[in-house]
């Protein structure tokens, strides 16, 4: 009987012991799941961000291949006053909201206009860069000039761009291409008839080609497009973050500093 008791007493004593491990362990597991993603990241001191490479003056690559841009510079001053080493990861535009959704990058920095079907799915920043939609066409082209003209006209549009959205809403034939370089491509060889633009893209690429001669900005839309870092939902300590980083950025000028590097004139203010 005694030993049949001690036994019993073992038994009971082993079954205590791994419960409080198991729930040691299972507390530990806890903590770690209930990490928000910007103490994850500030953990492992690295903020991912997705973004092209391609689209000057934005994001691109320099005579030294090195990546470089307004919303890359825009990107690495967040990091320094988060004190985050910031990893660009590079995609084209028509994967980056999937980049995003898998979790490849935990922020975009890539001129994403704020939409409101957008909105419904991603958080984001304060506006960062306050630009407006031109309509770009061949000079000798004079059925086009206006925005109402495109009706009927082909247009050379990313598809998930605010750009694409505009030139649909005014009746235009979309041709998909990746960016601004191939739709002028198309545009001079008169593959297309328009393509409908950021404002600074393209004053940028006309002061880098000289294209003048055979483009032009036919017209300008009124309403600035309000541009910003883009997040997945339910991250609020992250995009409260780089709020704080673009507020700081705003008051002390390091903002408008890089703006006017870039575009020579303020483009963060509307």
């Amino acid at each position: 009987m005694k030993k049949a008791g001690l036994w019993l007493f073992a038994s009971l004593l082993i079954l205590i012991i791994s419960a409080c491990g198991s729930s040691e362990s299972e507390g530990g597991n806890a903590s770690e799941e209930d990490q928000n993603l910007y103490e994850q990241i500030q953990e492992e001191g690295v903020l991912t961000v997705g973004t092209e490479g391609t689209y000057a003056p934005y994001t691109f690559h320099d005579e030294n291949d090195e990546l470089t841009g307004y919303d890359v510079e825009v990107a690495k001053e967040i990091g320094k006053r988060l004190d985050l080493e910031i990893k660009f990861e590079e995609t084209k535009w028509d994967s980056m909201f999937a980049g995003l959704n898998s979790e490849r990058f935990d922020m975009i920095a890539n001129q994403v206009g704020i939409k409101p079907d957008r909105e419904e799915k991603y958080s984001f920043s304060e506006p960062y860069t306050y630009t407006a939609a031109v309509l770009v066409a061949r000079k000798d082209n004079e059925e086009l000039q206006s925005f109402e003209d495109l009706d009927g006209a082909s247009s050379a549009q990313s598809l998930t761009s605010n750009y694409a959205d505009i030139a649909e809403e005014y009746g235009a034939e979309i041709e998909s291409v990746e960016g601004l370089n191939p739709a002028i491509e198309l545009l001079r060889n008169e593959r297309v008839e328009a393509t409908v633009n950021d404002r600074l893209s393209v004053l940028d690429y006309l002061n880098q080609t000289g294209d003048n001669a055979a483009i032009e900005i036919k017209d300008q839309e009124d309403d600035a497009s309000k541009n910003a870092m883009m997040f997945r939902q339910d991250n609020p300590e992250l995009v409260e973050a780089v709020n704080g980083a673009l507020d700081e950025m705003k008051e002390d000028g390091t903002l408008e500093e890089i703006s006017r590097d870039w575009f020579d004139e303020d483009v963060s203010v509307q």
